[in-house]
């Protein structure tokens, strides 16, 4: 029986001690700040808040190169030989990484490829949903993972709420006059994966407590989440009275574990600090 290794990239923000109890392989993307590149996980991401304090600028982020998958690969057969290996990438409408994964795994053998079309906890629970598969069958198929784990790509669902309108606006994703108008009226903007692609779907008023409040209710309303595991992504910033209550909330929509994630350097890079998201699979 050959050994399956799941991967994928840090964009997935999976949390390390997840990753290391099953294994799962993750390679680093890109952030360059101050003219250094920096692998996503070795920058801390204080750091980034701290530079645009200083220069109201935000670093810029980069898909992980064909080269550094290669490397990547190689690295896993050799931790683990005649391993089966399945990558589940960050969504190719974002970023170029899946292309490169694909371009990397064509000098390889046994090595599948699963554009997940999401990111963060979208992706994150991809990942775990995966890992479950494998670990309650470890004799499964490649070819019927690979089936079970795409037929959960469309029902993997990802909201959330930048903490900071202002880092939107230093990376060119709300003009001026939407930021100033946000910022006044205290509006966030409620963004949505579909399709692969990062959409503003609605705008909320007020506290980010009063905001995530909202936003878990419209997303629990909106979508048949399994109840088995509920997703809560945060960045550094967010209030712990905010994250309690969302514990609680969970508790009352009926679900039965929780996993909180922290957004890593490559997406609080966008989202800012103190930014809330809420992400699972659909029945």
């Amino acid at each position: 029986m050959r050994r399956i290794i799941l991967s994928t990239e840090s964009g997935a923000d999976l949390p390390k001690d997840l990753a290391d109890k099953h294994s799962v392989q993750v390679v680093p993307m890109h952030v360059i700040m101050e003219g250094q590149d920096y692998l996503d996980g070795s920058l801390p991401v204080e750091d980034i808040y701290d530079y645009y304090e200083r220069t109201k600028q935000i670093p810029s982020t980069t898909a992980t190169n064909s080269y550094e998958y290669q490397a990547f690969f190689t690295k896993i057969q050799a931790d683990f030989p005649d391993c089966i290996i399945i990558h589940i990438g960050y969504t190719s409408k974002a970023s170029s990484s899946f292309q490169n994964a694909v371009s990397a795994a064509e000098e390889y053998d046994d090595i599948y490829l699963i554009d997940a079309l999401n990111v963060t906890g979208g992706l994150a629970a991809i990942v775990m949903y995966a890992v479950s598969l494998v670990e309650e069958d470890p004799s499964i198929d490649p070819v019927q993972l690979i089936e079970k784990v795409q037929s959960v790509v469309p029902k993997s669902r990802l909201s959330f709420v930048p903490g900071n309108l202002a880092f939107l606006k230093a990376g060119g994703r709300v003009s001026n006059f939407a930021y100033i108008g946000g910022a006044l009226l205290k509006i966030k903007p409620r963004i949505e994966l579909i399709d692969g692609k990062l959409v503003s779907t609605k705008k909320y008023r007020g506290h980010m407590s009063v905001v995530s409040e909202k936003l878990v209710h419209d997303f629990l309303t909106q979508y048949n989440i399994d109840k088995n595991q509920l997703y809560f992504q945060y960045s550094i910033g967010l209030d712990e009275k905010i994250k309690q209550r969302m514990d609680e909330m969970a508790k009352e929509y009926g679900f039965k574990n929780v996993t909180w994630i922290q957004a890593g350097a490559m997406i609080s890079t966008h989202a800012g600090p103190g930014g809330f998201g809420i992400a699972g699979l659909e029945f």
